[in-house]
């Protein structure tokens, strides 16, 4: 089946756009933008939202959205660019991708000086000794798969606009790392952290990686390389490289699809166990990776059929919406590397901003690729 037989035959192609509007609709009227949980806190939740949002107002132009988007920023940015926030942290940096679409249509200065204080994190961050930033300093010399897209975006975002080349290297170097110390070839997937003192309960003595592909960590990796490959520079020599690495997950992701739903499990490679469960935050950055992979040429638009069979999975399976409400269920919460029971055990929330966020970031590439 080829690409206009696949959206024609299962897929109304106004769908992604609507739902992308009415996942921002939802939570614009429940919250205000200093109060979205958690409120009043510098931190990827909410960015992973607003960065969905963003994506949205890229195509309506309501203003609406901008404004709230600059609502959340401007809660925490005073007028010399000052803000709190953890500086132990990658998970801190990822908010100030924010910052640009800001900085780019008001020329307000502090937005600058507030991704300026970002930056210099990459100085201050501890390190393995191949040059691997920690994670956070509460999890000492781990890598998780999670900081790639926590820091990686905002860094190439910040050397295109302010002129810092040698933050391209840096990004490389820790994508690299990733691929060095935590792919298994045998499936093509990452695993969710690694140890470089191998003490930590879930690693492996030999490896030092935790023992699961964890779904969503996964996601956020298929997510930073996408963006990453957006932002290199033109002909860049390590775009063949990191293309090369996107198939190889996408035909990785492929394997592990769920026949039935097209959506993919909490613990991706291990769908016939009975207490694993299929997962929507990770579906969503999957359709992500994928649709964003096709449109860019990337990858042969083939795979177009798991991106659009899983986003109908989400509808089905994971979206309730009526005329007064919108609600995303089977959201995996926030959690550390562990073990396969560490995993399944996990609680799921609904309408928690990881899952909607990365289910508009899911609807505006799908979106994009059907038009």
């Amino acid at each position: 089946m080829n690409f206009s037989e696949v959206v024609n035959t299962q897929l109304d192609k106004s769908l992604p756009f609507t739902h992308a509007e009415r996942a921002c609709k939802e939570l614009m009227n429940k919250f205000t933008p200093e109060n979205l949980p958690p409120a009043n806190k510098w931190h990827y939740h909410q960015s992973v939202f607003l960065y969905g949002m963003q994506r949205v107002w890229e195509k309506n132009g309501n203003k609406e959205y901008f404004e709230y988007i600059k609502g959340y920023i401007d809660n925490f940015v005073d007028e010399e660019g000052n803000f709190v926030f953890a500086r132990d942290e990658l998970d801190s940096i990822q908010v100030g991708i924010l910052l640009f679409p800001l900085y780019k249509a008001t020329k307000d200065e502090r937005y600058k000086k507030a991704a300026m204080k970002l930056r210099n994190l990459y100085k201050t961050l501890n390190k393995t000794k191949e040059g691997g930033f920690w994670h956070k300093d509460k999890y000492a010399y781990q890598m998780w798969l999670d900081g790639l897209f926590m820091a990686g975006p905002f860094a190439l975002m910040y050397a295109q606009t302010f002129g810092e080349p040698e933050l391209v290297d840096m990004v490389l170097l820790q994508e690299s790392l990733m691929r060095k110390n935590m792919k298994d070839h045998q499936t093509g997937l990452l695993y969710h952290a690694w140890d470089e003192t191998r003490t930590m309960p879930f690693a492996d003595p030999i490896t030092g990686c935790s023992p699961e592909f964890w779904g969503r960590s996964v996601g956020w990796y298929g997510t930073a390389l996408i963006d990453i490959l957006d932002l290199l520079p033109p002909n860049h020599q390590s775009k063949g490289e990191l293309i090369q690495a996107l198939l190889e997950l996408i035909q990785g992701l492929a394997k592990f699809q769920d026949e039935k739903t097209g959506l993919w499990y909490q613990v991706v490679d291990k769908g016939d166990r009975s207490d694993n469960w299929l997962e929507s935050s990770c579906s969503s950055l999957f359709i992500y990776t994928i649709a964003r992979a096709i449109e860019k040429g990337y990858v042969e638009k083939e795979f177009a059929s798991l991106a659009v069979k899983a986003y109908q999975g989400l509808i089905n399976e994971m979206i309730e919406s009526n005329e007064e409400a919108w609600t995303m269920k089977g959201i995996c919460i926030g959690t550390s590397a562990g073990d396969y029971a560490h995993y399944v055990s996990r609680l799921t929330s609904e309408n928690d901003l990881h899952g909607i966020g990365a289910f508009i970031l899911a609807s505006m590439a799908l979106s994009n690729l059907l038009d």
